[in-house]
C-alpha cells in the first residue's frame, strides 16, 4: 500500500508543540541537534515508504507459519527486517556504550510511528527488542549486558516479553511457570506462555526471551515473581549461539489481524535462564519493559491511524459518486460534506494522538536527562493516556476509513479492513485500555492530583496566551480544562475506588480530548492562517466538546452500575 512518511508533521510537532528543544538543551541529549533529527526523520521515512510499506499486504495475505517446529515468516519480511537492523533503527535510543545511538525517546517514537503506519506486523519485532534492551540496561548484571546488549542493539538478535499464561492474563500474579536454581548460578525454567509476539523467526540466529517465573520459595502473587533471560540458543564462550535451549514454539495463534507477526505459544521444559535483577523483584524489572511498550503500543495506534487515513484520502480523491454540491468541486466524493467530516475527524484525531504520544516521550526524555521528580511524575501520568488514546484513535480512524470506502471498505482487496484488523488488538495488549484508565485514576492520582494539575495549569497558560490571536479557540480550551480540573478534584476526593473505576475510561478520554485541544491550539498559534489553524478550529469546535460528556460519565459514580443485579444482564 502506498505510504507517505509525514516527516514535516513530526518536525512541526517537535518545534512548536512538544518542545524537543528543551530535551536537546540537556547534556544527555545535546548531540540530537536539529540537523541530526531532520536526517533521522528523512532516512526513516524513506525506509518506511520504500521498504516496509510494500510488505503490508503480503504479510496479511501470506501469514507466518509453523512448519515442523520452525517458524516461516511472511514473504519479504527477512529482507525488511535486515533493512531495519542494518540501518540501526532497532536501538535509536539505546546506550551508545553497547552500540545504540543514544537519541531521545521522542525521536524513537516518531520513527516507530512511521514504521507502524507502513507495516505494523513487522514493526512489532523491533518494538519488542527495544523494550528488552531498556529492561536489560536498567536491571541486568554486567555479564548479561556484555553478552546480550550488543547483539540486541545491532538487531542481530531479537527480544520478546513472556508474561501471559492461560490462567494468568491481566492477573499476572497467578502465573505458574517455575524457576529452579541450578548449581552453576543459572535457573531451570519450566512452564508455558501464550500470546508471545514474535516468539520466533527465521531471519535472526537467536531470539532472547524475558520470562516471568516463580522460584520455589516465592510468595504468592506478584511479590513472588522473578524475571529471567532465556535464549533460544545458549551463547558459547565467544558469545555466539551455541546449543539449543530446552524451549519450543508449540503453536502460532490464528488472529483477526497482524497475520505477518507470529504470535506464539511458548513451552519451556527446564530451559536454562539467567536472573535479571533481584530474586522476587521481577515485576519491577518487567515494568521497565512494559512502560516502554505501552508508549510504543500507543504509538502503533497512531501510526495505523495515519496509514488508514492516507488510504481513505487516496480513495476519496479518486472515487466518483453522486453529484458535487459545491462550486468548482473535484467531482469525487471528497466534495461531499459527510466525507469531508470523516476525513477532517481522522486527520484531527491522528494529530491529537500523535502529539500526546510525543509529549509523553519528551517527558520520559526529560526524566532521563534530569532525574527530576516532576518530569518522572509527568511521564508516568501521560503513559496510560498515550497508550489508551493512541490505540483508541487507531481503531476509530481505521473503522471510519472502512466507512468512507462504503461497500468497498468491506471488500478485502481494497486493504481498508486490514488496518482495523491489525490495530484492534493494541487496545488489549500491554495492559488493556480499561486497566490503563484504572491506573490513571488510581496510582497516578495517589499524589493528590499534583501531576494532573500541573498539566492543566500549563494548558490554561497556553489558552491565556492564545486569546490575542485565537480568542474563539482559546476560550473553549480554557473552559474544558476547568471542567476537567473539577473532574480531577472529584476523583481525588473519592476514596472508594469503585467510584473512580466506574468512570475511569471516560475520565481518560476527557483528559485526552483536552490534551488534544491544547496541541491543536499550539499548532494554530504557530500557523495562524494555515492548514493547522483550520484543522484546530475543526477539532476545538466539533470534537473537544465531547470532553463534557466524558466528564459527566466520569463523575457519575458506581451506584447505578451496582444497582443492576447479575440477573439484569441476562439476555
Amino acid at each position: 500500500m502506498p505510504y507517505r512518511a509525514p516527516v514535516e508533521d513530526f518536525q512541526f510537532l517537535f518545534d512548536h508543540v512538544v518542545g524537543l528543544d528543551r530535551v536537546t538543551a540537556t547534556d544527555r541529549f545535546a548531540e540530537a541537534t536539529p540537523d541530526v533529527t531532520a536526517a533521522i526523520l528523512s532516512e526513516a521515512g524513506k525506509l518506511c515508504e520504500e521498504v516496509l510499506a510494500p510488505l503490508q499486504r503480503p504479510g496479511d495475505l501470506h501469514p507466518a507459519k509453523l512448519e515442523n517446529g520452525v517458524v516461516r515468516t511472511s514473504p519479504g519480511y527477512a529482507e525488511g527486517y535486515k533493512a531495519i537492523a542494518e540501518g540501526g533503527w532497532v536501538a535509536i535510543a539505546a546506550d551508545p556504550e553497547h552500540g545504540g545511538m543514544g537519541l531521545p525517546m521522542t525521536v524513537t517514537t516518531a520513527v516507530n510511528d512511521m514504521m507502524s503506519a507502513a507495516c505494523l506486523s513487522l514493526q512489532l519485532s523491533p518494538l519488542m527488542t527495544q523494550g528488552q534492551i531498556e529492561a536489560l540496561e536498567h536491571h541486568a548484571s554486567d555479564a548479561l549486558k556484555q553478552t546480550y546488549l550488543p547483539k540486541l542493539v545491532s538487531g542481530e538478535w531479537t527480544g520478546t516479553m513472556n508474561l501471559t499464561e492461560a490462567q494468568a492474563g491481566s492477573d499476572v500474579g497467578a502465573l505458574s511457570t517455575k524457576a529452579v536454581p541450578n548449581d552453576d548460578g543459572t535457573y531451570a525454567i519450566t512452564g508455558q506462555k501464550i500470546y508471545i509476539s514474535w516468539g520466533d523467526n527465521d531471519f535472526t540466529p537467536n531470539v532472547c526471551h524475558l520470562v516471568l517465573a516463580r522460584l520455589p520459595d516465592a510468595k504468592p502473587g506478584t511479590k513472588g515473581i522473578s524475571l529471567f533471560l532465556v535464549p533460544k540458543f545458549i551463547p558459547d564462550e565467544n558469545g555466539e549461539p551455541g546449543r539449543a535451549n530446552d524451549l519450543k514454539v508449540v503453536s502460532l495463534e490464528h488472529k483477526m489481524g497482524l497475520h505477518g507477526s507470529p504470535t506464539a505459544v511458548m513451552q519451556y521444559d527446564g530451559a536454562t535462564g539467567w536472573l535479571v535483577g533481584e530474586e522476587h523483584d521481577g515485576m519491577r524489572a518487567m515494568f521497565t519493559m512494559m512502560n516502554n511498550a505501552r508508549l510504543g503500543v500507543g504509538t502503533q495506534g497512531v501510526g495505523v491511524a495515519d496509514g488508514a487515513y492516507q488510504h481513505a484520502l487516496a480513495y476519496a480523491q479518486d472515487r466518483k459518486q453522486g453529484r458535487s454540491t459545491i462550486e468548482n468541486g473535484t467531482g469525487t466524493i471528497i466534495d461531499h460534506a459527510n466525507v469531508r467530516r470523516m476525513l477532517a475527524t481522522m486527520k484531527a484525531e491522528t494529530f491529537a494522538a500523535r502529539a500526546i504520544a510525543l509529549t509523553c516521550a519528551a517527558a520520559i526524555d526529560m526524566e532521563t536527562a534530569t532525574a527530576a521528580p516532576d518530569w518522572a511524575a509527568r511521564a508516568a501520568f501521560l503513559t496510560p493516556i498515550a497508550k489508551a488514546f493512541g490505540t483508541y484513535t487507531g481503531i476509530a480512524v481505521a473503522n471510519m476509513g472502512i466507512q468512507l470506502h462504503g461497500g468497498m471498505g468491506f471488500i478485502e482487496e481494497t486493504g481498508a479492513a486490514q488496518y482495523l484488523r491489525d490495530v484492534r488488538v493494541t487496545a488489549i495488549y500491554e495492559g488493556t485500555n480499561g486497566i490503563q484508565a484504572m491506573d490513571l485514576v488510581g496510582r497516578k492520582l495517589m499524589d493528590g492530583g499534583e501531576a494532573a494539575y500541573a498539566i492543566l495549569d500549563e494548558i490554561e497558560s497556553t489558552a491565556e496566551a492564545a486569546r490575542a490571536k485565537h480568542p474563539e479557540l482559546a476560550e473553549p480550551v480554557w473552559q474544558a480544562t476547568e471542567s476537567l480540573r473539577e473532574a480531577t478534584e472529584w476523583m481525588v476526593a473519592h476514596n472508594d475506588m469503585n467510584n473512580r473505576f466506574a468512570g475511569a475510561v471516560p475520565f481518560l478520554r476527557a483528559f485526552a480530548r483536552v490534551l488534544g485541544g491544547h496541541a491543536h491550539l499550539l499548532a494554530a498559534m504557530h500557523d495562524t492562517d494555515g492548514t493547522r489553524a483550520r484543522l484546530a478550529r475543526f477539532y476545538i469546535t466539533r470534537i473537544l466538546p465531547e470532553a463534557q460528556a466524558h466528564i459527566a460519565h466520569a463523575t457519575a459514580g458506581a451506584d447505578d452500575l451496582y444497582a443492576l443485579a447479575p440477573e439484569d444482564f441476562a439476555a
